[in-house]
């Protein structure tokens, strides 16, 4: 329990990082940061332990008994705004693509796509927004180490880079606490994935 996810979030509410309960509570108690309910009031670490722990919630045992588990904090004085960098990630590339293969439009299973170079990286091509896209196994194989052209493909779309982060939708389809999801609908979450080497 105490290695599980709380949402940070500046002064302004913004969501800025994950961090774990232990953490969260450390920070809580120091008085750098307070724990927010559904509600949106915030506590500091004393009013937050007096608080009744219910039936459904998540508690941590402590010295003066069970204790609720912060699912979201705000920091008390930090008020930098997060990037709203676009990683070039794999995740958001079949995001961008709406996880459907470029060249033949379907949406096989996850484990069946992969990405393509459209200019080949033989052919000079590079890892960019604008060459990458999400390809089915059977469109990738039939391409090879050709352009679409010839190969005989033809994009469904023109690959570029996206002016919002594509894995928005799908994070708040699945938030992973409920207690996040009001304040995800404005966080660029690209930070959740690994940037590609360009």
């Amino acid at each position: 329990m105490l290695n599980s996810s709380v949402l940070v979030l500046n002064r302004s509410y913004l969501p800025i990082h994950v961090t774990s309960v232990r953490r969260a509570f450390s920070l809580i108690y120091q008085g750098i940061a307070r724990a927010v309910d559904e509600q949106y009031q915030t506590f500091d670490f004393d009013s937050w332990s007096q608080l009744a722990v219910a039936r459904d919630s998540e508690s941590i045992g402590t010295a003066r008994g069970p204790m609720r588990v912060p699912r979201v904090i705000v920091l008390l004085t930090f008020d930098r705004v997060p990037k709203r960098h676009v990683r070039f990630s794999r995740i958001n590339i079949f995001a961008r693509d709406s996880f459907t293969c470029q060249y033949c439009g379907t949406r096989p299973h996850r484990v069946e796509l992969n990405l393509d170079h459209v200019v080949p990286r033989a052919l000079g091509g590079r890892s960019t927004w604008e060459n990458v896209v999400c390809s089915c196994v059977d469109c990738n194989r039939r391409k090879g180490g050709r352009t679409p052209g010839q190969a005989g493909l033809r994009l469904k779309r023109l690959p570029a880079r996206p002016r919002w982060t594509p894995l928005m939708n799908l994070m708040l389809s699945s938030v992973r606490y409920r207690e996040w999801r009001p304040f995800l609908n404005v966080v660029d979450a690209s930070y959740w994935n690994t940037e590609l080497a360009q």
